[in-house]
């Protein structure tokens, strides 16, 4: 969906009121979130290094065996928009996707640490088609991945897939924007939940880390424009409209609305979704590529407003607490995790990382979170806020 918004226009998003607080009497208090340690490592480029990086990084968050052994693992891939979506004709994966370099190198570590299936997912936007169609429409080979461990399957999960009917994932507390959420039966059959990102910033989220990739995870069927009124069909349209601007409400099949503001503004609803979907499927690891990255915003080319610029941080992230995870990476984006609307990197949004904190999902305190590898100071590459990205 293309945006138009000015220097002006973007300015004046950021005095608007900040969204209704929190209050709910079944929600966690931020003191009660649970933090955990998130180590940092030091990776210039995508070659043979990431996977020693990696397992490194792994042995300092406790070892993947304990976590993944004789389990079937399932990984949220990011790869948002359609592969002719490019910044300066570069390589997707070198500006808004994650790399295969780093799928592979998560794949075999997952496999090596006993994983007996790996599950790759991600909501490809077009139809029905097999997610390994996108990768190769993209210069991807699917099979790399697949000789990586010994059972390894690919699900695109922007519809029913593989499965017979969709899972129900209902969110602690009772939800901030949906009582729940109906998603494909590949993150419900799985032990281990892996959110796999970019590091990214976003419009109307702040960051896009490890939570905002599972924004994507909602299916097209029901969560888009055109899904039908009462149940789950394949639409032409993959894009999540009505998430980010309430224009309608999913499928009367679909758990209900509760958020009762009928706010329209995507920088209120999206990081609420996010929070509420990470609440509902917890991610047990949360690994953000950040070796090579950019500027501007989450996609390239969106609006001629944006200035994208392509960057290399050379670095990866990882944790096993997606809100400490996200935090220390907001921290090495140069950014304050416990900033809030108005302040960047949230000029114009709520924080997701307030709202996830306050679900109890996880702690955004750096002084709670222990640090492991390359120190925050060391790894700082500072994003310009998006602010300063408006011509």
């Amino acid at each position: 969906m293309k945006m138009s918004c000015s220097r002006r226009d973007f300015l004046g998003a950021m005095g608007m009121a900040a969204g209704a607080y929190i209050a709910k009497p079944s929600l966690l208090s931020a003191e009660r979130a649970p933090a955990s340690p998130v180590a940092i490592g030091i990776c210039p480029e995508y070659n043979r290094q990431v996977v020693d990086v990696l397992s490194t990084m792994f042995d300092q968050l406790g070892g993947l065996q304990k976590l993944v052994g004789g389990k079937t693992v399932a990984i949220k891939l990011n790869m948002t928009s359609v592969p002719k979506d490019k910044l300066n004709d570069m390589p997707n994966e070198m500006t808004h996707w994650v790399h295969p370099q780093v799928i592979g190198a998560l794949v075999s570590l997952l496999g090596k640490a006993g994983a007996t299936r790996v599950r790759i997912l991600e909501s490809a936007p077009w139809g029905s088609k097999p997610l390994e169609d996108f990768m190769m429409a993209a210069g991807w080979q699917p099979k790399d991945f697949a000789s990586a461990a010994t059972r390894v399957e690919f699900e695109n999960t922007n519809f029913l897939g593989s499965g017979k009917t969709y899972s129900r994932f209902m969110v602690p507390g009772g939800g901030l924007m949906y009582a729940g959420y109906d998603l494909n039966h590949s993150y419900m059959d799985t032990d281990v939940f892996v959110s796999l990102a970019k590091l990214k910033e976003h419009r109307t989220a702040g960051v896009t880390l490890s939570m905002k990739n599972c924004f994507g995870i909602t299916p097209c069927t029901i969560y888009s424009e055109n899904a039908p009124v009462d149940e789950p069909s394949i639409v032409p349209n993959g894009f999540r409209g009505p998430m980010h601007s309430g224009s309608r409400v999913p499928p009367k099949s679909a758990p209900p609305l509760v958020d009762t503001t009928n706010s329209k503004d995507p920088g209120y609803r999206v990081p609420r979704i996010t929070a509420d979907l990470v609440s509902a499927r917890p991610i047990h690891l949360a690994v953000i590529d950040g070796i090579y990255s950019m500027t501007g915003g989450e996609l390239p080319n969106q609006n001629k407003s944006w200035i994208h610029k392509p960057i290399h941080p050379g670095l990866l992230i990882a944790g096993m607490n997606c809100v400490s995870t996200d935090s220390v990476a907001t921290a090495v984006m140069g950014f304050d995790p416990m900033a809030d609307r108005g302040t960047p990197p949230f000029e114009t949004c709520d924080s997701t990382l307030r709202l996830a904190e306050h679900l109890g999902v996880g702690s955004r305190d750096l002084s709670r979170i222990e640090v492991l590898g390359t120190p925050i100071a060391k790894a700082r590459y500072k994003f310009p806020p998006l602010s300063d990205l408006v011509s």
